[in-house]
């Protein structure tokens, strides 16, 4: 499946972030342990650092195009896999995560504040990717008004939308894009090509009341939401017009 969804785009990635209420630690020894139990199931991960801003990072040589990462920022732990062979080998990754948390991290299910499964496409296009959103998802819509405006050239087409899956509001699903394409490329006409276009579908969990979260089963059914939302209407509605707008222009 996810060799079927990556022939869409050009890079395709399955995250997942645990988001928690209280800070999490860290200690030197905490951090390095939870960091070697991962890479003694992944050994391929051997890239450690710190960052400027704090957080404590875990990655594959990106370099190969296909690599796996983790991170402990300030209040959440983030998990991604870029061009998995099969989601299956990125559920294996995610859920290793999910198991240690409690253990390596002391991240109990009363400081779960919500988990979000990620499915991201990155799309190659060196030029305009609002030009590129604008055609593909706003040609026939009300805001094309603003592109009969004489000499007007789309600048900032970030479209993104939330719906609530469950009255309660708990279960909550998010599709969003993210051009590239600043007002300096727009003058100078200078457009790098290592910027790509993203999509990102995200499917967030957070806690029921009176109900212990169970992580791992929450992650489950948020990636197969996650699957048959991509299968049923990301594909068709969003990435099949995005993807015949960039082929028109190359």
């Amino acid at each position: 499946m996810a060799t079927s969804f990556a022939s869409f785009c050009d890079d395709f990635y399955i995250n997942m972030n645990l988001n928690t209420e209280l800070e999490l630690p860290t200690e030197r020894d905490t951090v390095l342990h939870f960091f070697e139990r991962i890479q003694r199931q992944f050994p391929t991960m051997s890239n450690f650092y710190q960052r400027e801003t704090g957080e404590f990072c875990l990655d594959e040589d990106r370099e190969l195009g296909s690599y796996r990462w983790v991170s402990i920022e300030a209040d959440r732990i983030c998990s991604g896999h870029v061009n998995p062979e099969s989601i299956e080998q990125a559920d294996e990754q995610h859920r290793l995560i999910l198991e240690l948390a409690p253990f390596a991290l002391g991240v109990s299910h009363l400081d779960v504040d919500s988990l979000d499964v990620l499915f991201g496409m990155d799309f190659d296009y060196q030029g305009n990717h609002d030009e590129i959103l604008a055609e593909a998802l706003f040609r026939d819509s009300p805001f094309a008004t603003f592109m009969d405006i004489p000499g007007a050239k789309p600048l900032s087409f970030d479209p993104a939308i939330m719906v609530s899956l469950t009255e309660n509001c708990r279960r909550q699903a998010r599709i969003s894009f993210e051009s590239r394409t600043g007002a300096y490329q727009l003058r100078s006409g200078k457009f790098k090509e290592e910027d790509q276009l993203s999509l990102y579908l995200c499917v967030r969990q957070y806690p029921e009341p009176l109900t212990r979260f169970a992580a791992i089963d929450s992650y489950n059914e948020q990636r197969d939401l996650c699957i048959e939302l991509m299968s049923d209407r990301v594909i068709p509605a969003f990435v099949t017009p995005i993807q015949g707008v960039i082929r028109q222009r190359q």
